[in-house]
C-alpha cells in the first residue's frame, strides 16, 4: 500500500511516517519502480510508535518494543527490554513531575508572599490615599483606581430602618454559626459587600464599570484599621457579609489580618428576606454594597449607597460618635431615631 494509506490506517500523519522511516523504525519494501510498499506489519509498527509516544515515550525510545514485534511476539511489550523501556519512561516522568512540583511550590510561595506583602497597609497614615501611591491601581485590588462611577441612591433601602432581622443562621470564619436575630446586646455593624478579589485572580468582566462594585478589599481594610475605634464608639461587634463561601472568606481574613469574623450567605437569603438590592456580574447574583447598624435585632441605621468604600469605616465611625447610645437603650426606645434612621444619601 502507499504511504498515505498506511498512515490513514495507523491513525498517523504522512509526515510522522516519514519521520519514523528517517529513524529507521519503519522499513517498508520497495517496488521495482522504487516506490515504497507498506504492508500490515508496517501499519502495526506505525500504530505502536504512535501509541507509545502518546504515553510519553519518545519516538526514538520505542525501538525495544518494535524489536519485540519483529521477533514474532504477539505484543510489543512481551520482552524484557520492553519492560525496561516502561520503567525508564516512568522514571523520566517522575523526574519531570518532581521538577514541575518544585516549580509550582516556588510559584505558590511567591504568590503567598506577594499577596501578604501587597495587602492594604495596617496604618492608613502610611498610605494616604487610593490614588496617591505608586503602582497600577486599576489592577491592584488593595486600592481604588480614579474615575470609578459613583453609585446613586435609588431608594432601595429606604424601608429598612426599624425592620427586624430574620432568624437566619449564617456560618462565620471563626467556625461558628451566627443567628442574625440574636446578635447580642449593643450595636452590631454588618458591612455587606459583593465579593473580595484575590491577587492574581481576575475580577468579573466589567467590574470597574459597575457603580459601587469595586473596593471590597479596601473597605475590609478600613474596618480592620478602625476596628478598635469602632468598638470604643459603641459597636459591640463588627461583621463583614458576602455571598462567598466560608473557605474563601477565611483566606481573606487571614491574608488581610481582619480582627473580626466574616459571614457567608451564598444563597443571598438575607437579601431575599429584607429585600436588599443585588446585581448580576460574572454570571452570579451579588449583594449590593451597604452597611447595617443593628440594635436589639432590628435595623437601626442603613448606609446606602456606600462610596468611597475605602473611607466607609470612617463614615460609620463618625455616625457612631454622633449617635451615642443612651444607657439602657433598646430598639423599642431608639429605633427609628428621628433624622438618623433613614438610609444615608
Amino acid at each position: 500500500m502507499r504511504i498515505g494509506d498506511a498512515a490513514r490506517r495507523a491513525g498517523a500523519t504522512v509526515k510522522a511516517v516519514r519521520y519514523y522511516e528517517a529513524l529507521g523504525l519503519v522499513t517498508p519494501a520497495r517496488l521495482a519502480n522504487g516506490y515504497r510498499d507498506y504492508d500490515e506489519h508496517d501499519v502495526r509498527v506505525i500504530r505502536e510508535i504512535r501509541d507509545l509516544n502518546g504515553l510519553g515515550i519518545a519516538v526514538e525510545h520505542t525501538r525495544p518494543f518494535l524489536d519485540c514485534l519483529a521477533a514474532g511476539r504477539p505484543h510489543a511489550d512481551d520482552c524484557p527490554a520492553s519492560l525496561a523501556g516502561y520503567r525508564a519512561a516512568i522514571d523520566d516522568l517522575t523526574r519531570r513531575i518532581d521538577a514541575l512540583a518544585a516549580r509550582r511550590a516556588a510559584l505558590a510561595a511567591r504568590l503567598h508572599e506577594a499577596a501578604h506583602r501587597d495587602s492594604c497597609a495596617p496604618d492608613p497614615q502610611e498610605h494616604p490615599g487610593p490614588t496617591t501611591t505608586g503602582g497600577d491601581a486599576m489592577h491592584d485590588i488593595t486600592r481604588l483606581p480614579a474615575g470609578l462611577p459613583v453609585p446613586e441612591d435609588d431608594g432601595a433601602c429606604d424601608t429598612l430602618p426599624g425592620q427586624a432581622l430574620p432568624p437566619l443562621e449564617l456560618p462565620d470564619t471563626d467556625g461558628r454559626s451566627v443567628r442574625l436575630d440574636a446578635l447580642g446586646p449593643g450595636r452590631t455593624v454588618i458591612y455587606v459587600y459583593p465579593l473580595t478579589g484575590r491577587p492574581g485572580t481576575d475580577l468579573p468582566e466589567g467590574w470597574n464599570a459597575i457603580p459601587g462594585a469595586r473596593g471590597c478589599t479596601p473597605e475590609a481594610c478600613g474596618f480592620r484599621d478602625h476596628h478598635q475605634e469602632l468598638t470604643a464608639a459603641g459597636a459591640a461587634r463588627v461583621y463583614g457579609l458576602s455571598g462567598q463561601d466560608t473557605a474563601y472568606q477565611r483566606e481573606v481574613v487571614e491574608r488581610l489580618r481582619l480582627p473580626f469574623a466574616v459571614l457567608s450567605d451564598p444563597a443571598l437569603r438575607l437579601a431575599d428576606e429584607l429585600r436588599l438590592p443585588t446585581f448580576e456580574a460574572g454570571g452570579q447574583r451579588l449583594f449590593t454594597r451597604l452597611t447595617l447598624v443593628v440594635l436589639d435585632g432590628r435595623v437601626e441605621h442603613v448606609f446606602y449607597p456606600v462610596f468611597p468604600p475605602d473611607r466607609h469605616a470612617e463614615q460609620v465611625l463618625d455616625w457612631l460618635h454622633h449617635h451615642p447610645l443612651r444607657e439602657g437603650a433598646s430598639a423599642g426606645g431608639e429605633v427609628p431615631v428621628p433624622g438618623a434612621g433613614s438610609a444615608v444619601r
